[in-house]
Order: structure tokens, then C-alpha cells, then sequence
């Protein structure tokens, strides 16, 4: 019976001083790549940024998250040795141990840490990353994993803090002008442009900030037999008609970070994830959809994100070059003073789209990643709006994103149709730059 005992007691010890047989179990690698991602997103939206701002924060934290993940697959090679102005990213010492989604954590939240605001929040999310390595792995081969995350977070944050981005925080505001075809701020709350100098940014892939202009848009004519007119027209029309069904394609691409509604003297704020955010959420979407592992997930949401802020910096050199003047402008002084647009205008110039642009861009590498038939539920604003729309593939997606800006009355159609066309030219630049 002593034997018997004394048996189970050691048995009971031997249990207790391994790691293992706490019962816990490492998550999935992609789902921390997933969750990593929404946790930023969440973030973001916290903290209220931009669309251009949003970019250039997803664009960075997933490059080092990338950076650091592909090390687990010995065939993915590096992006950011292919993009313009990162210095010599750290390498694993082949002497020690890692495990890299830890890693690739640790140096996604190493860079969101120094791009968002919420310190407190971003520590509870990384700690709840963490945790169940830091129980399970040894403490050396964890400690090796977190340091060499950092290490990467630290040098892809030296190229963020040489991007111009500082320089750029210290401009004037940029307040639009009094010319009948330049943009003014707009109702209902007439605030100054947003981001009138992200053209200095420097970009990771194209040569200049605009490669693609558009060229200059219809000119300023009151005629009413005149394309600025019919433009107008066009707008107004299309608002005063709207579906049902182009209503909701309207709020489900608005992506509005921070809409504000007036009640009588009662001002609220919403606020909403950006339309980069979005698209990093159809990423996630075809991520889980075709099982991808961590390693291709990572590289999933770097190149989008890649393209994302391409984009953006595409785009807004575009919207500042010409500073055109916004529908809501011209149909309110010419055709109908109490015509109010769907939409909230956003606080920025009119052509051309942004939301063209970027989804376009997005949309033809996500393309190029998983098929030009990817049939996909777009669920990624259930969590914002309660609303999820499907699609029978990302370009059929991104040209309903572009449309939406019309029934939402912020937009004319020639804005869509060469905003679309210049985001699928920055799309197909990073294929060509990157995915050869």
C-alpha cells in the first residue's frame, strides 16, 4: 500500500514540473496573425484616424510581422528588401531557438506601439498574445523569439521615422479657396482639408507620388449644356432616386472613421473603421477561407496593406494637385440649396475617389493571390454597421465600393472610373515589383 502511494505522489510531482501538463495549448499561428490585425484594427478605430494615416499604421505593422513570420518557411522570401528605403532587417542567429508567431507578434506591436496611441490597450493585447507561449516554450527559446521580434520592430520603425511623416505634422492647414471650382469646406461642419501634404510621404514601391495621374478633370463651366454641369446633374439626380438597395450599398462602403450627426443643437460622433481597414478585413476573410497558413497570412496583409498606402499617397497627391470642388459645393449654390447628400462629404478634395483607388489597388492584389473567381461573404463591417454583403470576387467588390460614392452624392462618376484605373496600375506595379 506504501509502494502504491509513494507511486502516485511521484507521478503527481513529475506532472507538476512539466510545462505540458498544464493543459495548455498553443493557438493557431494564423489565427494570432488574424487576431493581431483585428486587435489594430480596433485600435485604430479607438484612436480615430485618418484613411491615409490608418494606411500607412497597417502598412508597417505588417511588414514586420511578415519579416519576421517568413522565417518559418525557408521558401517565403523578404518584401521589404524589395521596397524603397528600409535599412538591413535582422536576421535569425541560427545557434538558437524560436518560435516565430511570438516573434512575428512581437514585432507587429513593437512598431503599432510606436504609431497608435492607446498604450494600454496595446499592452493588454500583446500580454494575451504572449501568454500562452510564455507557459508552454522554454524561457530561453521565448526570451530568443521576443528579442528578435523587437529587434525587427526597431529597424522597420527606423525607415517609419525617415517617411516625412513628422515633416508633415508641422505644415499650415490647408483651408481650400474661393474660386467657384476649387474645393471649400463643405457642410455641415466645414472643417479644413485632411491631409493635404500625404503626397510627401515617402512611398515603399512607386518612384514619385503620383506615377498614374489622372490628368486634370472637366472643367469648371456653368453652362448647363456643359460636362460640369451634366457631372452635377448627374449626382443630384441620382440622389434624389436612390434604391433601396444603392442606399445600402452606400452605408455598407461608407467607412467613415468619424462620422458627426447633427440633431437639432446636439452634435454626435461616430466612429467606424477606415477604408483601409476594410480591405484589411477581406484579407482576413480570404485568409480563413483557404486555411492559409500564418506564413502566407502574414504575407496576405503586407502586400494589401502594401498597396493600401500606395495608394493613399497616389490618390491625395491627385486630390490636392487640383483641389476640385465637391458636389455638395455646386448643387447647393446652382440647383437645389436644401439638397443633402447621402453620405457626410469627407474633408478633402474632390477627384478623384480614394476609395476608387484604393480598393482597386487592393482588390487586383488580393486577386493575384487567390483568384480572379474568389467568391467570398464580406462580413468584415458586421462587428461596425451589422451589415455583410457577397461578392463573386474582389474586383466585383472593389467596383461596387467605387459606385457607392455616387449614391452616397460625394462623388462624380468620372472621379470613380479613373481613381478605379489608377489603383489598378499601383495593383499591378506591386505584383510586378514583388510577387515575381
Amino acid at each position: 500500500m506504501k509502494r502504491k502511494i509513494l507511486f502516485v505522489v511521484v507521478l503527481i510531482a513529475t506532472l507538476g514540473g512539466c510545462k505540458n501538463a498544464k493543459n495548455v495549448t498553443l493557438p493557431d499561428a494564423a489565427e494570432i496573425i488574424h487576431n493581431n490585425e483585428k486587435n489594430l484594427t480596433d485600435l485604430i478605430i479607438y484612436d480615430i484616424f485618418t484613411p491615409p494615416l490608418a494606411s500607412r499604421i497597417y502598412a508597417y505593422t505588417s511588414l514586420a510581422a511578415h519579416e519576421v513570420m517568413r522565417h518559418a518557411d525557408e521558401k517565403e522570401i523578404s518584401i521589404v528588401s524589395k521596397l524603397k528605403g528600409f535599412p538591413d532587417i535582422p536576421q535569425p542567429d541560427k545557434n538558437k531557438k524560436y518560435n516565430y508567431t511570438p516573434a512575428a507578434s512581437k514585432a507587429f506591436y513593437t512598431v503599432a506601439g510606436n504609431l497608435t496611441f492607446s498604450k494600454d490597450t496595446l499592452t493588454k493585447y500583446e500580454s494575451n498574445t504572449y501568454a500562452p507561449f510564455k507557459e508552454v516554450l522554454s524561457e530561453e527559446e521565448y526570451n530568443n523569439s521576443i528579442a528578435f521580434g523587437e529587434a525587427v520592430g526597431n529597424k522597420i520603425m527606423e525607415r517609419a521615422a525617415a517617411d516625412n511623416y513628422k515633416k508633415t505634422r508641422a505644415l499650415e492647414k490647408y483651408y481650400g479657396s474661393k474660386d467657384d471650382s476649387k474645393w471649400q469646406p463643405t457642410a455641415p461642419d466645414y472643417l479644413d482639408g485632411v491631409e493635404p501634404y500625404w503626397y510627401q510621404i515617402t512611398p515603399m514601391v512607386i518612384d514619385t507620388s503620383n506615377p498614374f495621374d489622372p490628368g486634370p478633370p472637366p472643367t469648371f463651366n456653368k453652362n448647363t449644356n456643359s460636362e460640369f454641369y451634366k457631372m452635377n446633374k448627374e449626382v443630384y439626380d441620382v440622389g434624389k432616386n436612390l434604391t433601396q438597395e444603392q442606399k445600402d450599398i452606400a452605408r455598407f462602403w461608407d467607412d467613415n472613421p468619424f462620422v458627426i450627426e447633427h440633431t437639432g443643437h446636439v452634435m454626435m460622433a461616430t466612429k467606424k473603421q477606415t477604408p483601409g481597414g476594410h480591405w484589411m478585413g477581406i484579407a482576413t476573410i480570404a485568409c480563413r477561407q483557404t486555411k492559409s497558413d500564418a506564413v502566407k497570412s502574414a504575407r496576405t496583409y503586407a502586400l494589401t496593406s502594401v498597396a493600401l498606402f500606395e495608394g493613399f499617397i497616389c490618390v491625395f497627391d491627385t486630390k490636392y494637385r487640383y483641389s476640385y470642388v465637391r458636389p455638395i459645393t455646386i448643387i447647393n449654390q446652382w440647383i437645389d440649396p436644401k439638397w443633402e447628400p447621402l453620405l457626410q462629404t469627407p474633408p478633402f478634395p474632390e477627384y478623384t475617389s480614394g476609395h476608387s483607388t484604393i480598393t482597386g489597388s487592393a482588390a487586383t492584389v488580393l486577386t493575384k493571390l487567390y483568384g480572379e473567381n474568389f467568391a467570398f461573404q464580406d462580413s468584415s463591417n458586421m462587428r461596425y454597421i451589422n451589415m455583410q454583403r457577397h461578392y463573386k470576387s474582389f474586383l466585383m467588390a472593389s467596383d461596387e465600393c467605387s459606385v457607392s460614392r455616387l449614391y452616397g452624392g460625394i462623388h462624380y462618376r468620372i472621379s470613380l472610373s479613373r481613381g478605379a484605373d489608377c489603383g489598378k496600375k499601383i495593383g499591378a506595379l506591386i505584383i510586378n515589383q514583388l510577387l515575381k
